[in-house]
Order: structure tokens, then C-alpha cells, then sequence
């Protein structure tokens, strides 16, 4: 029996991806793997029998990801699920902003008390041209951040007739295969920004991207251009944001977070962080990670991980000894060394590494002993064992 336990509220869907064999929810004890959306793990939440913790959604700055990996544990997320919902709340952000739709609402709501109809219309005649704007299509839209999110909000503006710039340090070949040819690639931000009239950020929030639209990017920013965040609040200098507002840099700043540094200025909006708040997301998000704990439990393969290298190998029979380790050089060897010791034959394997972690997939025919896995364990580099049945 596998225990996962749940934090938050998970879709029902994305639970029902458990079968039978498996106990799932909030009061699960000693779990093998953690399920959850946005509550912040704390270390000490993470049991002894604990393998695995799959994150609902992309980010996942709510997992001690350096603590799960010093202690061998895969941390999933999963990318894409949401990618839909969030592309449709940016469209939204910049059709909203390339007119004064949020003032017209209002100046039509301070009307209420106007009972007589022609008068209405009267009033409504002549200040609408107040909240006059431009169409988008024509205008350049600049895309930072072409994964899976930034594609999709590509393609919608692409179909909007507009002109699309992408700029990606880091962009993955599968990335570059989702990307429409019409997107023109940019060779940095400050080249992106001095082209475009909006911009748009989908870029994860790490060291290397804190911060990065600051007061030296805003400076190269067109005068009257428009900034869209719904990827990270930690990706912008919100008081360097706040002074491009003030001096004209930038026309508006449309955000999914919340902030007091920019509270109160009339041309900042922003939302609850409602990217990926839909029902489809939601679902899609639960889904994912569901199907990823499931098969990381069962099989030990992995798919959509932070920390860990990607690995999938069929099932061979018999029985499956999943390894993690240090990546250093010869700690394959010793593995192997010590089924060869205990006459335990391999039928397949796998290893493959990310950055400072190796990770082995191993079908035996005969199951390891506890001293064959004490062994194994009792290397300095192992950093965790597991044994599976490969069928």
C-alpha cells in the first residue's frame, strides 16, 4: 500500500488518478509521497518514508527543493497544465489595456442614479470618448519567457495580427518546436523592450531572474509601453516599476500580484492571482501530478521534475532497484560491484544525471536481500534507496 498525503484542497479528478493500492488524503500518516498546491512544506514535514512530493502547478518555491535533494527525495511540478488558463487571463490584461475598459465600467456604474433613459444615453455620447484606445492588432508585443505559457499567449497574438518578439535565454528544444516561425527572436531583454509597446513576462522565479526588470531593463523600455507580469512577482523591482510609472516609461503595469509598494497608483492593475484559477487548470494541474507520483511510486520513472533528471524505463520483470547519488564519477560501479557480489543478475538499466544528482533505474531478476541493500546505501554518495517490484 503506497500513502500519499495531501495538503490543500486537490480537484477530485486528479485523485481519482490513484488506483487501488494506494491511501490518499489529508490525514495520511508516515506518507511515501506529498501532494500539494500552495501550502509551504516545512522540512520537518518531510517523513522518513517520504520519496516524493508533487507540486499541482508550476511554480514551486513552496518546497525545500535543496533539502529534498540532499535527501534523495524527486520534487514534480507540472508545467503546461496551466498554461491555458493563464494564457486567456494575459489576453484578457492586454485587451483590457489597449483601451480604458476598467474606466468605462466605472464612469457607466457612477450613472445608477440616472433614471431617464434618453439622458443616459446622452451623458454615456458625450464622455466616451474618454475611454478611447487603439486596436492591438498592428502593435508589437514582446514575450519574455517562450516555454509553454509564453508560446501560447505567441500563437493568441500572432492570431490578433500582431507582432510578436521573443527573447529566452534558456529556451529548451521542445520549446523552440512549440514556437510559431513568425515569432522573431530576440537576442536579450533590453533589445526586446525598445520594440515593443507591450511586454509580457513568463519566466520562473529564480537567482537568475530576480529582478530582472529593474531600473537599468526599464530604461530601455519604449515611452507609454505597457509591462504584463503573471509569472512571478519576484521577477520585477516593483520600486523601479513604480518610478517608469511616474515619469512615463511605462503607460500601465497589469500584474497577478498584489503589491503595497505600487498600491493606490490608478495606472496599476492587478489581480488576486487568478492565473490559474479555473476549473480546467485546476483539474489539469491535479491530474498531472497525480499520474507522475503514480508511476514514480510504482516504477520509480520520473517526468517533470525540479531537481531530478527525467527517466523512463519499461519494465523488464522481476524486481526494479531505484538508486539516487552524488553524481560523481564510479558510484555506478559500486552498485553494480554489489548485486554482482550477491549473484543478483541485471536485466536492464538506466542513469542519467542533473547537475549534481545521478539517478539509476536497475531491473534484477531475484529480489535484493536487506544486507544488499545496506550495502548499497552505506556508500557516502547514496543519497537514497529503493526497491520495486519491475512488473
Amino acid at each position: 500500500m503506497y500513502r500519499v498525503r495531501t495538503f490543500n484542497q486537490i480537484a477530485p479528478k486528479g485523485l481519482a488518478r490513484f488506483p487501488d493500492g494506494f491511501a490518499v488524503g489529508t490525514d495520511v500518516d508516515d506518507p511515501h509521497a506529498i501532494l500539494l498546491r500552495s501550502h509551504r512544506l516545512d522540512v520537518n514535514e518531510l517523513g522518513a518514508q517520504v520519496s516524493a512530493v508533487a507540486r499541482a502547478g508550476v511554480g514551486f518555491n513552496n518546497v525545500p527543493v535543496d533539502a529534498c535533494t540532499e535527501r534523495g527525495i524527486v520534487v514534480f511540478n507540472t508545467p503546461g497544465a496551466n498554461a491555458n488558463s493563464v494564457k486567456e487571463l494575459v489576453l484578457a490584461a492586454l485587451l483590457l489595456t489597449s483601451r480604458d475598459v476598467l474606466g468605462g465600467f466605472e464612469y457607466v456604474r457612477s450613472l445608477e442614479a440616472v433614471d431617464d433613459e434618453a439622458e443616459l444615453h446622452r451623458l454615456v455620447e458625450a464622455e466616451k470618448r474618454r475611454f478611447r484606445g487603439h486596436e492591438v492588432a498592428g502593435r508589437t508585443l514582446g514575450i519574455v519567457g517562450l516555454g509553454a505559457i509564453g508560446s501560447r499567449v505567441a500563437r493568441a497574438a500572432l492570431n490578433l495580427g500582431m507582432d510578436v518578439l521573443g527573447y529566452d535565454p534558456a529556451l529548451s528544444v521542445d520549446a523552440a518546436w512549440r514556437l510559431p516561425s513568425d515569432v522573431k527572436r530576440m537576442e536579450n531583454l533590453a533589445a526586446l523592450a525598445a520594440r515593443s509597446e507591450y511586454v509580457t513576462l513568463h519566466v520562473p522565479a529564480l537567482p537568475d531572474t530576480a529582478n530582472m526588470v529593474d531600473a537599468e531593463s526599464l530604461a530601455s523600455f519604449r515611452p507609454d509601453s505597457v509591462l504584463l507580469n503573471f509569472a512571478r512577482q519576484e521577477i520585477v523591482d516593483e520600486r523601479a516599476v513604480r518610478d517608469a510609472l511616474e515619469d512615463g516609461t511605462l503607460r500601465a503595469y497589469i500584474a497577478d500580484f498584489p503589491s503595497t509598494v505600487l498600491a493606490g497608483m490608478a495606472n496599476v492593475h492587478a489581480t488576486p492571482h487568478l492565473g490559474a484559477s479555473t476549473d480546467e487548470a485546476e483539474e489539469n494541474c491535479a491530474v498531472m501530478a497525480a499520474d507522475q507520483l503514480r508511476d514514480f511510486l510504482r516504477h520509480g520513472n520520473v517526468e517533470n521534475s525540479v531537481n531530478f533528471p527525467d527517466v523512463n524505463l519499461e519494465p523488464a520483470g522481476g524486481y526494479r532497484v531505484g538508486v539516487t547519488n552524488r553524481n560523481v564519477a564510479g558510484m555506478l560501479g559500486h552498485v553494480m560491484s554489489v548485486l554482482a557480489d550477491a549473484n543478483i543478475n541485471v536485466i536492464d538499466m538506466i542513469n542519467k544525471s542533473r547537475d549534481n544528482v545521478a539517478y539509476n533505474l536497475i531491473d534484477i531478476e531475484t529480489p535484493p536481500s536487506a544486507g544488499v541493500i545496506d550495502r548499497i546505501e552505506a556508500f557516502d554518495e547514496v543519497l537514497s534507496v529503493r526497491v520495486l517490484e519491475a512488473a
